[in-house]
């Protein structure tokens, strides 16, 4: 299969898991994620109109986003990897939404930066559901007060939170978890679900799923 048939298909599963959900299909954005992926892999996606990404490191979508965000106008990029603090400017510049802010420091450097250049930019929040000490995320217990630090303090547009459950769990009690959380926040966006569970993520409301090697191929 080539890259646009699995999109293709990518695209048709969403669409059915959000019907069976008794959601509009509308409502749930592909984030197809390109880390290790060249340009030229990614243009057969642009050309057919998908516009929203996902890369794990600042350097290497400062490497290859700049071209192609020139040439195919209304991509909107996402971080999806940690930040460290030492890539908070180039990462306003490269980025559209930060999808893993999870740490007071980042998130006072970013609302620094973010003033200095006076331009708005959109949050998630990530939550470590699983407290895997080797992950990134805010722990469960502090969800509540650091996202009412960043927005209420700080004034950062957060507009979601985002988890990556642990792998040899079940998925969708992390998924149910994130959502009960959001909820409590007043926030509406979630992102969770990738290539081998944005189904489950989308019955339990999920409005953005991470989808790399099923659309991509295996990584090298």
């Amino acid at each position: 299969m080539s890259v646009i048939d699995r999109w293709s298909e990518a695209r048709s599963r969403i669409d059915r898991a959000a019907r069976e959900s008794g959601r509009d299909s509308g409502t749930v954005t592909l984030v197809c994620v390109t880390k290790t992926f060249p340009g030229v892999a990614i243009v057969p996606l642009l050309e057919a109109g998908q516009r929203v990404f996902g890369e794990n490191r600042v350097q290497e979508a400062r490497e290859k986003w700049p071209d192609l965000k020139a040439r195919f106008p209304g991509v909107e990029l996402h971080l999806l990897g940690p930040l460290q603090s030492n890539k908070v400017k180039e990462a306003v510049e490269t980025f559209d939404v930060i999808q893993s802010l999870d740490r007071e420091k980042i998130a006072r450097a970013l609302a620094a930066e973010l003033a200095r250049r006076g331009r708005p930019m959109r949050f998630f929040v990530q939550v470590n559901t699983g407290a895997e000490p080797q992950k990134s995320g805010v722990s469960v217990e502090e969800a509540d007060a650091f996202v009412a630090l960043c927005r209420d303090e700080l004034g950062l547009f957060v507009e979601g939170l985002m988890c990556v459950p642990p792998v040899d769990e079940l998925a969708s009690p992390h998924f149910a978890l994130l959502s009960a959380i959001a909820a409590r926040n007043g926030l509406s966006r979630l992102s969770m679900g990738m290539s081998g569970d944005f189904e489950q993520a989308i019955e339990l409301g999920a409005t953005h799923v991470r989808i790399g090697s099923a659309i991509m191929g295996q990584r090298a």
